[in-house]
């Protein structure tokens, strides 16, 4: 299964200056983006049944932006005239031999004298327009052009425009007041809201890392280094540019419009250790890849890293929206500095997912006890009751051992290979999820509730000390006091570890408005927006 950018193909010149112009006319606000009430109005000329109309707009917003700029547009119109023309609109379309070019314009009932009479409209307001007098340079002179206005939901023209007015309006300053970004993570900035979704491979060494990206772009990124030994000995970022081009982690990470200046922390020992690799690709357009070092063991594991490795894959684990873990059916055991690295996951169990690669190099009957194997390896280190999607393969170039495989064995490795190449397609972007927003109400509680304990004049230095010392009870008391799940608590030995560099008087006190203020945008706001950009035909 294979994903393709968002345009299927270029259409002609004569169909391109068509669909510009219809465009601008379905465009009702003129802001470059056809939503889905504009979108209600202009397909419904199709004639075409409402099933049909609903998997055009689901093919087309591929991105699931909530709108459709002029390319995917293109992209929906072709869909309608091969949907006029008989054909059955599903995505398999995308990876069709159709001439694209020679797809002609759909028909749309009353379209050109609808356009005809706009045209007339705006010849005649033009001509009314350049008879009026030019106001003078004084009427403008007691107007403000600033406003105090917060922008409103109802003029947000993206799920991301949305999600970063509500991000900047309430979870933000809750954040800002409890010192979050120093105690969990750092605060979002545009960029976080507009990169893609982020995927991140972890594994022991030779487990197929690289190979499993250079399977999925079936080419080879700048920088990629393949073999039996630890060879990938960085992170490397994998993303959609106009050319082929490796950048260094230095240069990438002062960069305003990429979501990875929080890395700069780590020190230019990491920084030496990380790069962005770019290349034009249209599965890259969906998401991004995180490449990262093989995860030591045996004798290697007692080799200190110049940099604190847990720290960056907890700080990647926070930014990304999908976790994959990959094992081969050799390589079952779980190392020590593995163990710490699945724990340092803690809090983000949902997203991760596990590959069990090289699946090839055994007989279907072995493939089960590795199985068996593997889920009971993993019961061990990952403690959760809910059981981790597995899938089951082998994601590289060469072909597959049939004498190995068999029948069975084969047409399992390809429904698996289907399973998680969908998976990846349908990444939900966590920018601005509800689990930071969880975090952050309960970091601000547990600050709240350290500010409260302190006592008003003497023994300030002894108490905090004890509320450090007996920081677990603390927690305790906390989430019994605001019913509070457990499991949504921060480490308790990193948070006693950031505590001991403050002073507990200075912290702010608990405001309840600030937590209501993100209750409600979990409950009513984000629904709202999430609602008013689905797929219209829903």
């Amino acid at each position: 299964m294979e994903m393709s950018g968002t345009l299927i193909s270029p259409c002609s010149k004569e169909s391109l200056v068509i669909y510009q112009d219809w465009f601008n006319f379905a465009d009702s606000d003129g802001d470059g983006r056809l939503t889905g009430n504009d979108a209600i109005k202009f397909f419904g000329m199709s004639d075409l049944h409402r099933e049909d109309l609903k998997q055009v707009w689901a093919i087309a917003d591929a991105k699931r932006q909530g709108f459709l700029g002029l390319q995917e547009f293109i992209t929906a119109m072709q869909l309608v005239s091969l949907a006029q023309s008989g054909h059955t609109i599903t995505q398999d379309l995308l990876t069709s031999e159709f001439d694209w070019e020679n797809v002609k314009p759909p028909s749309m009932q009353d379209l050109n004298k609808k356009l005809a009479k706009k045209k007339s409209k705006i010849k005649s307001e033009s001509i009314s327009e350049s008879m009026k007098l030019q106001p003078s340079r004084s009427s403008n002179w007691f107007t403000s052009s600033r406003s105090s206005k917060k922008i409103q939901l109802s003029s947000v023209t993206s799920i991301t425009d949305g999600l970063k007015t509500l991000y900047n309006q309430k979870l933000k300053p809750l954040e800002t007041s409890y010192l979050f970004n120093d105690f969990v993570s750092p605060l979002l900035t545009n960029s976080d809201f507009d990169a893609k979704p982020m995927v991140m491979l972890l594994g022991q060494y030779s487990t197929g890392k690289t190979t499993f990206i250079k399977h999925l772009l079936k080419s080879s990124y700048p920088g990629a280094h393949i073999g039996p030994e630890p060879t990938t000995d960085r992170f490397v970022v994998v993303m959609s540019g106009p050319d082929e081009r490796s950048i260094p982690g230095n240069t990438v990470a002062v960069q305003a419009d990429m979501p990875y200046n929080g890395l700069t922390s780590f020190g230019t020992a990491f920084l030496s250790k990380f790069e962005c690799s770019q290349m034009p690709h249209p599965l890259l357009e969906h998401f991004t890849l995180v490449d990262t070092p093989g995860v030591l063991s045996g004798e290697k594991q007692r080799t200190q890293r110049s940099y604190d490795f847990l720290g960056v894959t907890s700080w990647f684990a926070a930014k990304c929206d999908l976790i994959l873990l990959l094992f081969d059916p050799h390589k079952l055991d779980i190392s020590d500095e593995f163990k710490l690295v699945i724990s340092s996951l803690r809090g983000h169990d949902d997203k991760i997912r596990v590959v069990l690669n090289k699946a090839d190099q055994v007989d279907t009957q072995q493939l089960m006890r590795v199985y068996g194997a593997l889920m009971w390896s993993l019961g061990k280190v990952l403690n959760t009751p809910e059981v981790t999607r597995v899938y089951i393969g082998s994601f590289n170039d060469r072909p597959s051992n049939e004498a190995i495989d068999g029948p069975i064995g084969r047409e399992l490795l390809e429904k698996e290979h289907n399973d998680l190449m969908a998976d990846l397609k349908d990444i939900p972007k966590e920018a601005c999820d509800r689990r930071r927003a969880r975090a952050a109400k309960i970091h601000a509680y547990i600050i709240g509730h350290l500010k409260k304990e302190m006592p008003v004049m003497i023994g300030k230095a002894k108490t905090q000390q004890r509320l450090i010392d007996n920081l677990e009870d603390e927690f305790r008391k906390v989430q019994r006091e605001f019913h509070l799940p457990a499991g949504d608590f921060s480490n308790v030995e990193h948070f006693r570890e950031v505590l001991n560099g403050y002073n507990f008087d200075k912290f702010e006190k608990l405001k309840l408005q600030k937590i209501q203020a993100v209750d409600y945008m979990l409950s009513y706001d984000i629904p709202e927006l999430l609602k008013s950009f689905r797929n219209p035909y829903n």
